[in-house]
Protein backbone atom coordinates (compact mmCIF):
# COMPACT_ATOMS: atom_id res chain seq x y z
CA UNK A 1 0.00 0.00 0.00
CA UNK A 2 2.88 2.69 0.84
CA UNK A 3 4.76 1.47 -2.42
CA UNK A 4 1.21 2.57 -4.44
CA UNK A 5 1.27 5.43 -2.57
CA UNK A 6 5.03 6.03 -3.50
CA UNK A 7 4.52 5.84 -7.44
CA UNK A 8 1.64 7.81 -8.07
CA UNK A 9 2.91 10.88 -7.32
CA UNK A 10 5.98 10.32 -9.98
CA UNK A 11 3.52 9.04 -12.54
CA UNK A 12 0.91 12.41 -12.32
CA UNK A 13 3.67 14.61 -13.90
CA UNK A 14 4.34 12.35 -16.87
CA UNK A 15 0.22 12.27 -17.39
CA UNK A 16 -0.19 16.13 -16.91
CA UNK A 17 2.31 16.59 -19.63
CA UNK A 18 0.80 14.24 -22.09
CA UNK A 19 -2.22 15.60 -21.42
CA UNK A 20 -1.03 19.44 -22.25
CA UNK A 21 0.51 18.11 -25.61
CA UNK A 22 -2.35 16.63 -26.55
CA UNK A 23 -4.29 19.71 -25.57
CA UNK A 24 -1.55 21.64 -27.41
CA UNK A 25 -2.09 19.13 -30.42
CA UNK A 26 -5.60 20.09 -30.76
CA UNK A 27 -5.40 23.68 -30.41
CA UNK A 28 -3.27 24.24 -33.13
CA UNK A 29 -5.28 21.27 -35.55
CA UNK A 30 -8.50 23.43 -34.53
CA UNK A 31 -6.72 26.60 -35.60
CA UNK A 32 -4.98 24.81 -38.76
CA UNK A 33 -8.60 24.03 -39.43
CA UNK A 34 -9.70 27.48 -38.65
CA UNK A 35 -6.98 29.26 -40.88
CA UNK A 36 -7.86 26.33 -44.17
CA UNK A 37 -11.61 26.99 -43.96
CA UNK A 38 -11.19 30.38 -43.68
CA UNK A 39 -8.76 30.52 -46.65
CA UNK A 40 -10.59 27.69 -48.86
CA UNK A 41 -13.70 27.26 -47.56
CA UNK A 42 -15.51 30.07 -46.45
CA UNK A 43 -17.67 31.77 -48.73
CA UNK A 44 -18.57 28.74 -50.70
CA UNK A 45 -22.28 27.27 -50.10
CA UNK A 46 -23.05 23.82 -51.23
CA UNK A 47 -25.94 21.95 -51.70
CA UNK A 48 -26.36 18.06 -52.87
CA UNK A 49 -29.80 18.74 -53.68
CA UNK A 50 -28.93 19.53 -57.46
CA UNK A 51 -29.92 17.52 -60.91
CA UNK A 52 -29.09 17.28 -63.97
CA UNK A 53 -31.65 18.88 -67.04
CA UNK A 54 -32.00 19.42 -69.80
CA UNK A 55 -34.05 20.86 -73.06
CA UNK A 56 -35.70 17.70 -74.82
CA UNK A 57 -37.02 17.12 -78.06
CA UNK A 58 -40.69 16.14 -78.52
CA UNK A 59 -40.69 14.16 -81.38
CA UNK A 60 -43.77 14.80 -82.74
CA UNK A 61 -45.77 14.25 -87.29
CA UNK A 62 -47.15 17.16 -88.47
CA UNK A 63 -49.48 15.64 -90.70
CA UNK A 64 -51.87 11.98 -89.81
CA UNK A 65 -50.88 8.99 -91.60
CA UNK A 66 -49.96 5.16 -91.19
CA UNK A 67 -46.34 4.47 -89.61
CA UNK A 68 -44.44 2.71 -92.56
CA UNK A 69 -41.44 2.14 -90.74
CA UNK A 70 -39.66 2.68 -87.66
CA UNK A 71 -36.06 3.00 -87.58
CA UNK A 72 -34.70 3.54 -84.61
CA UNK A 73 -35.23 1.65 -80.94
CA UNK A 74 -35.42 2.93 -77.22
CA UNK A 75 -32.14 4.37 -75.87
CA UNK A 76 -30.00 4.49 -79.91
CA UNK A 77 -28.01 7.49 -79.82
CA UNK A 78 -29.15 9.68 -82.98
CA UNK A 79 -27.66 12.96 -84.63
CA UNK A 80 -29.62 16.09 -85.64
CA UNK A 81 -30.87 15.24 -89.14
CA UNK A 82 -31.41 11.26 -88.75
CA UNK A 83 -34.70 9.61 -90.33
CA UNK A 84 -36.36 8.31 -87.19
CA UNK A 85 -39.95 7.33 -88.60
CA UNK A 86 -41.83 6.88 -91.88
CA UNK A 87 -44.93 7.36 -92.44
CA UNK A 88 -47.28 5.59 -95.72
CA UNK A 89 -47.02 8.53 -98.33
CA UNK A 90 -49.29 7.55 -100.84
CA UNK A 91 -51.47 9.97 -100.23
CA UNK A 92 -48.95 12.31 -100.38
CA UNK A 93 -47.78 11.23 -103.57
CA UNK A 94 -50.95 11.70 -104.82
CA UNK A 95 -51.37 15.06 -103.86
CA UNK A 96 -48.25 15.94 -105.53
CA UNK A 97 -49.71 14.67 -109.23
CA UNK A 98 -52.84 16.40 -109.20
CA UNK A 99 -50.94 19.67 -107.58
CA UNK A 100 -48.56 19.38 -110.67
CA UNK A 101 -51.57 19.06 -112.88
CA UNK A 102 -52.98 21.83 -111.86
CA UNK A 103 -50.60 23.99 -111.93
CA UNK A 104 -49.85 22.71 -115.65
CA UNK A 105 -53.63 23.62 -116.73
CA UNK A 106 -52.60 27.26 -114.93
CA UNK A 107 -49.68 27.25 -116.69
CA UNK A 108 -52.13 26.57 -119.97
CA UNK A 109 -54.95 29.08 -119.49
CA UNK A 110 -52.39 32.01 -118.66
CA UNK A 111 -50.58 31.31 -122.09
CA UNK A 112 -54.32 31.18 -123.87
CA UNK A 113 -55.10 33.72 -122.35
CA UNK A 114 -52.31 35.91 -123.46
CA UNK A 115 -53.17 34.78 -127.21
CA UNK A 116 -56.76 35.28 -126.55
CA UNK A 117 -55.73 39.13 -125.61
CA UNK A 118 -53.54 39.34 -128.80
CA UNK A 119 -56.36 38.19 -130.73
CA UNK A 120 -58.56 40.39 -129.48
CA UNK A 121 -56.09 43.04 -130.16
CA UNK A 122 -56.22 42.58 -133.67
CA UNK A 123 -59.90 41.58 -133.87
CA UNK A 124 -59.80 45.33 -132.48
CA UNK A 125 -58.02 46.58 -135.42
CA UNK A 126 -59.92 45.26 -137.92
CA UNK A 127 -63.06 46.47 -136.81
CA UNK A 128 -61.38 50.04 -136.96
CA UNK A 129 -60.72 49.37 -140.28
CA UNK A 130 -63.92 48.13 -141.06
CA UNK A 131 -65.00 51.73 -139.58
CA UNK A 132 -62.73 53.39 -142.18
CA UNK A 133 -64.00 51.64 -144.92
CA UNK A 134 -67.70 52.30 -143.87
CA UNK A 135 -66.99 56.12 -143.49
CA UNK A 136 -65.59 55.80 -146.74
CA UNK A 137 -68.81 53.89 -148.41
CA UNK A 138 -70.50 56.83 -146.91
CA UNK A 139 -68.85 59.83 -148.43
CA UNK A 140 -69.34 57.67 -151.88
CA UNK A 141 -72.69 57.63 -151.25
CA UNK A 142 -72.88 61.36 -149.95
CA UNK A 143 -71.24 62.05 -153.34
CA UNK A 144 -74.30 60.21 -155.05
CA UNK A 145 -76.81 61.49 -153.02
CA UNK A 146 -75.88 64.92 -153.91
CA UNK A 147 -75.25 64.47 -157.77
CA UNK A 148 -78.85 63.10 -157.72
CA UNK A 149 -80.92 65.41 -155.80
CA UNK A 150 -79.03 68.25 -158.25
CA UNK A 151 -80.41 66.48 -161.11
CA UNK A 152 -83.69 66.03 -159.91
CA UNK A 153 -83.55 69.52 -159.02
CA UNK A 154 -82.32 71.03 -162.26
CA UNK A 155 -85.08 68.34 -164.59
CA UNK A 156 -87.67 69.33 -162.26
CA UNK A 157 -87.29 73.12 -163.13
CA UNK A 158 -86.90 72.49 -166.45
CA UNK A 159 -90.03 70.38 -166.80
CA UNK A 160 -92.57 73.57 -166.40
CA UNK A 161 -90.83 74.58 -169.79
CA UNK A 162 -91.39 71.34 -171.35
CA UNK A 163 -87.85 70.85 -172.47
CA UNK A 164 -87.65 67.47 -169.80
CA UNK A 165 -90.02 64.85 -170.68
CA UNK A 166 -91.92 62.92 -167.58
CA UNK A 167 -90.38 60.43 -168.26
CA UNK A 168 -86.74 61.67 -167.51
CA UNK A 169 -88.27 63.68 -164.39
CA UNK A 170 -89.47 60.41 -163.16
CA UNK A 171 -86.29 58.81 -163.69
CA UNK A 172 -84.34 61.32 -161.78
CA UNK A 173 -86.47 60.85 -158.73
CA UNK A 174 -86.39 57.07 -158.73
CA UNK A 175 -82.34 57.78 -158.96
CA UNK A 176 -82.78 60.49 -156.29
CA UNK A 177 -84.93 57.93 -153.98
CA UNK A 178 -81.76 55.13 -154.80
CA UNK A 179 -79.11 57.50 -153.85
CA UNK A 180 -80.95 58.65 -150.21
CA UNK A 181 -81.89 54.82 -149.82
CA UNK A 182 -77.74 54.12 -150.25
CA UNK A 183 -76.64 57.09 -148.08
CA UNK A 184 -79.12 55.58 -145.67
CA UNK A 185 -77.89 52.00 -146.11
CA UNK A 186 -73.59 54.04 -145.45
CA UNK A 187 -75.23 55.77 -142.67
CA UNK A 188 -76.23 52.40 -140.54
CA UNK A 189 -73.19 50.59 -141.77
CA UNK A 190 -71.03 53.31 -140.47
CA UNK A 191 -72.44 53.37 -137.12
CA UNK A 192 -72.74 49.43 -136.98
CA UNK A 193 -68.93 49.58 -137.47
CA UNK A 194 -68.57 51.92 -134.70
CA UNK A 195 -70.53 50.04 -132.33
CA UNK A 196 -68.56 46.52 -133.37
CA UNK A 197 -65.03 48.20 -133.27
CA UNK A 198 -66.21 50.06 -129.36
CA UNK A 199 -67.37 46.39 -128.50
CA UNK A 200 -63.92 44.54 -130.18
CA UNK A 201 -61.81 47.36 -128.08
CA UNK A 202 -63.66 46.43 -124.78
CA UNK A 203 -62.96 42.33 -125.68
CA UNK A 204 -59.75 43.67 -126.22
CA UNK A 205 -59.15 45.77 -122.99
CA UNK A 206 -60.69 42.96 -120.93
CA UNK A 207 -58.33 40.57 -122.44
CA UNK A 208 -55.45 42.67 -121.62
CA UNK A 209 -56.13 43.12 -118.21
CA UNK A 210 -55.52 39.04 -117.46
CA UNK A 211 -52.22 39.14 -119.13
CA UNK A 212 -51.31 43.29 -118.30
CA UNK A 213 -47.57 43.33 -116.65
CA UNK A 214 -47.31 39.76 -115.95
CA UNK A 215 -45.59 36.78 -116.97
CA UNK A 216 -46.54 33.31 -117.03
CA UNK A 217 -44.16 33.22 -113.27
CA UNK A 218 -46.20 35.54 -111.51
CA UNK A 219 -49.57 35.12 -113.09
CA UNK A 220 -51.88 34.80 -109.95
CA UNK A 221 -53.25 31.60 -110.74
CA UNK A 222 -50.42 30.13 -112.03
CA UNK A 223 -48.65 31.56 -108.71
CA UNK A 224 -51.87 30.02 -106.32
CA UNK A 225 -50.98 26.40 -108.13
CA UNK A 226 -46.95 26.79 -107.44
CA UNK A 227 -48.02 27.20 -104.02
CA UNK A 228 -50.44 24.52 -103.98
CA UNK A 229 -48.27 22.68 -104.83
CA UNK A 230 -45.63 23.48 -102.45
CA UNK A 231 -47.64 22.65 -99.90
CA UNK A 232 -48.44 18.78 -101.82
CA UNK A 233 -44.80 18.09 -101.69
CA UNK A 234 -43.71 19.69 -98.26
CA UNK A 235 -46.73 17.32 -96.72
CA UNK A 236 -44.43 14.53 -98.77
CA UNK A 237 -41.39 15.45 -97.00
CA UNK A 238 -43.19 15.80 -94.03
CA UNK A 239 -44.05 12.39 -94.20
CA UNK A 240 -40.38 11.22 -93.13
CA UNK A 241 -39.80 12.46 -89.45
CA UNK A 242 -36.50 13.27 -88.98
CA UNK A 243 -34.43 13.99 -85.42
CA UNK A 244 -34.44 17.70 -84.95
CA UNK A 245 -31.87 17.54 -82.39
CA UNK A 246 -28.86 14.91 -81.60
CA UNK A 247 -29.51 12.82 -78.28
CA UNK A 248 -31.07 9.98 -77.15
CA UNK A 249 -33.98 8.00 -78.13
CA UNK A 250 -36.31 7.89 -74.58
CA UNK A 251 -39.84 6.77 -74.33
CA UNK A 252 -40.55 5.86 -77.79
CA UNK A 253 -44.44 4.64 -77.90
CA UNK A 254 -44.85 4.40 -81.99
CA UNK A 255 -45.00 0.83 -83.96
CA UNK A 256 -45.02 -0.36 -87.56
CA UNK A 257 -48.71 0.16 -88.57
CA UNK A 258 -50.27 1.66 -86.22
CA UNK A 259 -52.03 4.92 -87.30
CA UNK A 260 -50.74 8.11 -86.06
CA UNK A 261 -52.56 11.52 -85.56
CA UNK A 262 -50.59 15.37 -86.34
CA UNK A 263 -49.15 16.53 -82.91
CA UNK A 264 -49.07 13.14 -81.34
CA UNK A 265 -46.05 12.53 -79.44
CA UNK A 266 -43.99 9.72 -80.52
CA UNK A 267 -40.92 9.89 -78.63
CA UNK A 268 -38.76 11.89 -76.96
CA UNK A 269 -34.83 13.07 -77.98
CA UNK A 270 -33.08 13.96 -74.64
CA UNK A 271 -29.84 15.68 -75.81
CA UNK A 272 -26.19 14.93 -74.58
CA UNK A 273 -24.48 18.50 -74.99
CA UNK A 274 -26.02 21.21 -73.49
CA UNK A 275 -26.86 19.95 -70.22
CA UNK A 276 -27.57 22.29 -67.22
CA UNK A 277 -27.80 21.39 -63.54
CA UNK A 278 -30.64 22.90 -61.46
CA UNK A 279 -29.52 23.22 -57.48
CA UNK A 280 -31.95 23.76 -55.20
CA UNK A 281 -30.40 26.20 -52.58
CA UNK A 282 -31.86 27.39 -49.04
CA UNK A 283 -32.91 30.18 -49.05
CA UNK A 284 -30.47 31.49 -46.29
CA UNK A 285 -27.78 30.59 -48.67
CA UNK A 286 -28.53 32.99 -51.28
CA UNK A 287 -28.07 36.24 -50.27
CA UNK A 288 -24.32 35.82 -51.46
CA UNK A 289 -25.13 33.62 -54.56
CA UNK A 290 -24.57 36.07 -57.53
CA UNK A 291 -24.85 35.17 -61.28
CA UNK A 292 -21.39 34.34 -63.29
CA UNK A 293 -20.06 32.94 -60.01
CA UNK A 294 -18.07 29.53 -60.28
CA UNK A 295 -19.28 26.76 -59.39
CA UNK A 296 -17.31 23.05 -58.76
CA UNK A 297 -19.66 20.13 -59.22
CA UNK A 298 -19.59 16.48 -58.56
CA UNK A 299 -22.33 13.58 -59.76
CA UNK A 300 -23.13 10.72 -57.56
CA UNK A 301 -22.68 9.03 -61.00
CA UNK A 302 -18.63 9.46 -61.11
CA UNK A 303 -18.04 10.26 -57.37
CA UNK A 304 -15.62 12.74 -56.23
CA UNK A 305 -12.76 11.62 -58.70
CA UNK A 306 -14.42 13.72 -61.70
CA UNK A 307 -14.94 17.42 -60.55
CA UNK A 308 -16.94 19.68 -63.07
CA UNK A 309 -16.63 23.37 -63.43
CA UNK A 310 -20.05 25.71 -64.17
CA UNK A 311 -21.36 28.96 -63.73
CA UNK A 312 -24.10 30.66 -61.88
CA UNK A 313 -26.11 32.00 -65.07
CA UNK A 314 -29.35 32.60 -63.42
CA UNK A 315 -32.01 32.11 -60.93
CA UNK A 316 -35.75 30.84 -60.66
CA UNK A 317 -38.27 32.95 -60.57
CA UNK A 318 -40.07 31.30 -57.54
CA UNK A 319 -39.98 28.24 -55.50
CA UNK A 320 -40.71 25.07 -56.29
CA UNK A 321 -43.76 25.31 -53.83
CA UNK A 322 -45.09 28.86 -55.48
CA UNK A 323 -45.62 26.81 -58.39
CA UNK A 324 -46.88 23.71 -56.96
CA UNK A 325 -49.88 22.46 -58.72
CA UNK A 326 -51.72 22.64 -54.79
CA UNK A 327 -49.60 25.53 -52.96
CA UNK A 328 -49.06 25.32 -49.41
CA UNK A 329 -51.59 26.71 -47.29
CA UNK A 330 -49.65 28.79 -44.72
CA UNK A 331 -52.54 30.88 -43.22
CA UNK A 332 -53.62 27.97 -40.38
CA UNK A 333 -53.27 27.98 -36.62
CA UNK A 334 -50.87 24.49 -37.05
CA UNK A 335 -48.64 26.36 -39.50
CA UNK A 336 -44.59 24.81 -39.30
CA UNK A 337 -42.04 26.81 -40.96
CA UNK A 338 -40.48 24.91 -43.65
CA UNK A 339 -37.03 26.56 -45.25
CA UNK A 340 -37.80 26.74 -49.06
CA UNK A 341 -35.21 26.40 -51.86
CA UNK A 342 -35.31 28.02 -54.94
CA UNK A 343 -33.26 26.50 -58.29
CA UNK A 344 -30.35 27.83 -59.47
CA UNK A 345 -29.33 27.77 -62.78
CA UNK A 346 -25.91 26.73 -63.32
CA UNK A 347 -24.32 25.93 -66.99
CA UNK A 348 -21.13 23.11 -67.33
CA UNK A 349 -18.03 23.26 -69.47
CA UNK A 350 -19.00 21.56 -72.66
CA UNK A 351 -15.19 20.09 -72.97
CA UNK A 352 -16.04 18.12 -69.29
CA UNK A 353 -19.28 17.44 -70.10
CA UNK A 354 -18.13 15.54 -73.08
CA UNK A 355 -15.57 13.54 -71.86
CA UNK A 356 -17.73 12.33 -69.03
CA UNK A 357 -21.08 12.60 -70.42
CA UNK A 358 -24.12 12.63 -68.21
CA UNK A 359 -27.70 12.13 -68.32
CA UNK A 360 -31.23 14.11 -67.18
CA UNK A 361 -32.25 14.06 -64.24
CA UNK A 362 -28.75 12.41 -62.35
CA UNK A 363 -28.06 13.99 -58.79
CA UNK A 364 -25.53 16.55 -58.62
CA UNK A 365 -23.53 18.03 -55.09
CA UNK A 366 -22.95 21.46 -56.05
CA UNK A 367 -19.98 24.52 -55.02
CA UNK A 368 -20.83 28.25 -55.19
CA UNK A 369 -17.93 30.10 -54.77
CA UNK A 370 -19.29 33.25 -53.46
CA UNK A 371 -16.35 35.09 -53.10
CA UNK A 372 -16.12 36.26 -56.86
Amino acid sequence: MAETETLAPAANPKRARALRILAGVVVIAGLGSGLWWAASERGRVETDNAYVGGDTAQVTPQLPGTVARVLVGGTQAVNAGDVLVVLDDADARIAVAQAEAALAQAQQRFTQAAANADAAGARAAGRQADVAAARARLAEADAVLARARGEFERRQQLAGSGAVSAEELAAARAALAAATAAHSAATNAVNAATDGARAATGDAAAATALVRNVTIATAPDVCAAQAMLDRARLDLARTVIRAPIAGIVTNRNVQVGQRVAGGAPLMTLVPTAGLFVDANFKESQLKAIKTGQAVELTSDLYGGDVVYHGRVTGMAGGTGAAFALIPAQNATGNWVKVVQRLPVRITLDPAELKAHPLRIGLSMTAVVDTRE
